[in-house]
């Protein structure tokens, strides 16, 4: 870890939308430990983050970071790219502290998320839907390198703010939660933010503890937010060596993940959470399979709200 990665002060005043950021739930999920003998699947809840996600807090991260550095001023406009959820998180904070945001982002993001930056009146790049994440990643560095004085490029898939925002404090929040009963920790890679970041905080204070990184099982998925690592463009920050076990999931089976925590659990989460979550239970079979105990971690990234025009919400196939 960099001598760099120290904590960094909270931006906003007190009673500001940001001091919500951060100090999510840790929630049981129940039907998916049932019949399991001494296994327990708990999810953080970071789609109760006022900006629906948990890019809330490394966007919260990075952009303090640049205020702090002199690189983001009134005069500059952010520009990144994204698929969805970061995106959203640094149009809530540039919105509230005063500052002009420019993204790119795939055409083939939900309608939703599309409406809801627009909303926020960011200045909406779309690039075409089957270059996915990566497209939209090398139009942001394109119109970068056109006029670099314009912009404060933040970079979320190379700045080392963003795994620290997690390492800081979705990871000091998760130990706090469990008092340190943590046996493995399952998050999905996209920028791969939160593994990085709640993955070395735990290893830091549980030398046993368990890595499992999710990624799409196939390089077209329909999983927004998560990376195929072998056939996409890979972030800065992500160390494939961290990560004791990869898991592989169809977008399929997300989508019935989703659509049975909406009727079993009651909660309306987004495809990666669902990834997140088949992977976690196949976890919890295989461990209680040998009878062992585990208590498993993972991350509900965000809400259903950014999907529901999604067709698997009402194809009884799914």
């Amino acid at each position: 870890m960099s001598a760099a990665a120290v904590p960094i002060p909270h931006p906003a005043s007190e009673g500001s939308l940001l001091t919500m950021i951060g100090g999510t739930p840790l929630l049981r999920i129940a039907s998916l430990g049932r019949g399991m003998a001494g296994v327990e699947v708990w999810a953080k809840a970071e789609h109760l983050n006022p900006g629906g996600s948990v890019k809330d807090r490394p966007a919260l991260r990075m952009i303090q970071q640049g205020i702090r550095e002199g690189k983001l001023t009134p005069e500059k406009t952010l520009l990144d790219s994204t698929s969805g959820n970061t995106g959203i998180a640094y149009a809530m904070i540039c919105s509230a502290l005063g500052y002009r945001v420019k993204l790119c982002m795939s055409a083939g993001a939900s309608k939703e998320r599309q409406a809801i930056l627009r909303a926020h009146g960011v200045d909406l790049v779309l690039t075409p839907a089957a270059e996915s994440s990566d497209g939209a990643a090398r139009r942001c560095h394109a119109l970068y390198a056109e006029d670099p004085d314009a912009y404060f490029y933040p970079d979320q898939y190379n700045n080392p703010a963003n795994w620290q925002a997690h390492y800081h404090g979705t990871g000091v929040e998760i130990l706090q939660q469990t008092s340190g009963n943590v046996t493995h920790f399952v998050a999905g890679v996209g920028t791969s933010g939160t593994l990085m970041g709640v993955g070395r905080r735990l290893r830091q204070e549980l030398r046993r503890v368990t890595l499992v990184s999710v990624q799409p099982a196939v390089a077209l998925h329909g999983l927004e937010g998560l990376k195929h690592m072998e056939t996409a463009i890979v972030p800065g920050i992500y160390d494939p060596a961290l990560a004791d076990a990869d898991l592989r999931v169809e977008t399929e089976d997300a989508w019935r993940m989703c659509k049975r925590m909406a009727r079993e659990e009651g909660l309306l989460i987004g495809v990666s959470a669902g990834a997140n979550l088949v992977a976690a239970e196949r976890l919890a079979q295989s461990i209680a399979s040998r009878r062992e105990r585990a208590t498993i971690i993972t991350i509900l990234c965000d809400g259903a709200a950014k999907y529901l025009s999604e067709h698997f919400w009402n194809d009884p196939d799914y």
